[in-house]
Formats: structure tokens, sequence, C-alpha cells
């Protein structure tokens, strides 16, 4: 009988040394970019560090991914390129840090002024439902305006199905907000939220940002309102 060499297997790298492997990577490519590269290289480059480094949650991790991610905020505003900036927005809430909450509302009223991506916008939404408590008003009015927002900007299956989803959240926020469980109850409760109409539930939505913000704009709000083509 043959003997037969015995087969040695290499463990594969977890998921956890595969994003510190990415991580390493992205810092090194940072690390050669110089004050003359383009920023929105050094804004995209800190902007993947940032993402990594919450899903790694090491201590000092938040810290670090604010500040680039910080920066890289301000790089996408100069741009005006809003869509990204929000993402930074996204990122920053995330950090769970003190200015969390103003960064939430920061990305808010340039994820529902400008014509960004709806699934993006949802998603900022969707975190303010979440940090708001239970019988606050502030979540029905993000709900409505998630899924005013996902009928304004999108067509066709794709408009459905989002769609859905957002008649799901206004759903939810309904039943914890005012025991809503029928489809009878739920529209006396949209009738009497009065979130039926965005020229009501809009500027709702602008007290509550501004509540969030508490005066810390990091942009010109109304320099960049004085330029939308509806002001």
């Amino acid at each position: 009988m043959n003997e037969t060499t015995p087969v040695e297997f290499t463990a594969a790298p977890d998921s956890r040394q595969l994003l510190k492997n990415e991580l390493a990577q992205r810092q090194a490519q940072l690390m050669q970019l110089t004050p003359a590269s383009n920023p929105l290289e050094r804004a995209s480059v800190q902007y993947d560090i940032a993402e990594i480094m919450l899903e790694l949650e090491e201590p000092g991790m938040r810290e670090a991914a604010w500040g680039m991610t910080r920066e890289s905020f301000g790089i996408y505003c100069e741009l005006e390129l809003w869509e990204d900036a929000v993402r930074c927005c996204d990122v920053l809430f995330r950090c769970d840090l003190p200015a969390s909450v103003p960064a939430l509302g920061n990305g808010l009223w340039l994820a529902v002024t400008y014509p960004i991506g709806p699934e993006l916008s949802i998603v900022m939404l969707n975190h303010l439902i979440d940090a708001t408590p239970d019988k606050a008003d502030g979540a029905a009015v993000a709900a409505a305006v998630a899924h005013y927002i996902a009928d304004l900007r999108l067509e066709g299956e794709k408009r459905d199905s989002v769609m859905f989803l957002t008649s799901a959240m206004l759903g939810k926020v309904a039943e914890r907000h005012s025991n809503v469980n029928s489809q009878e109850a739920m529209n006396l409760w949209l009738n009497r939220m009065g979130l039926l109409d965005p020229k009501v539930f809009l500027p709702r939505l602008g007290q509550v940002v501004d509540a969030l913000v508490e005066g810390q704009w990091w942009y010109d709000r109304d320099e960049l309102r004085s330029r939308l083509p509806v002001h």
C-alpha cells in the first residue's frame, strides 16, 4: 500500500484580519498623498479608512474615523458633491460621538434639499427615526418625508419596491407613536399628524433638523438656498 503525503490545510484569514489588511493598504495609500494631490482622492481614501475603522470597532478608532470623515465632508462640500457629503454625515453619525447628532442634522438638510440618491436620503431619515423617542412627532415626520422622497425621486419597479419599504417605516412609527394597527386608524393618524401634505411636513422636518444641529451648521445654508432653482 502506497503511503500518501498528508494534505496540509492553511486557514483562510478571518474577516477581521481581512479588514485590518485593507485598512493597512488604505493607510499606506493615504501616506503617499501630498498637498499637491487631488483633494477628491484624499477625501475618498479617508472615507474608506473611516468605514473600515467603524467596522473594526477598536479603541480610538471612532475618534480617528470622525476626524478623517469630517475633513472629507469639507472637501465634498467645497466641490458641491452633495451625495458624498451626506455619506460622510452617515459615517459621522455612526461614530456615536457627542457631535454625531449635529452631523445627522447637517446631513439631513442636504439629503432632503438636494436630489441625491433617494436610498441614501431614506437611510439618513431612518437614523432620525431610530434616534427619536417612540412618542415624539419627529419620527413620524421623518417617515412621511422618506415616503415622499421615494415617490418623488424614483420611477417604475424601483419606486414601488422602495415605497413598500417606506410604507412599512410609516406603519412601524405609527404603531409605536399611537398604537396604530389598522388601515382606518392609519388614515386617521396621518390626517391628525398632518403627514399627507408636504407643505406641512417638510417645514416640520426643518424644525426637527434645526433642533438637532443647535446652530452648528457646517455650511452656509442661506447661500446654498439662494442658488436653488426654487427657494
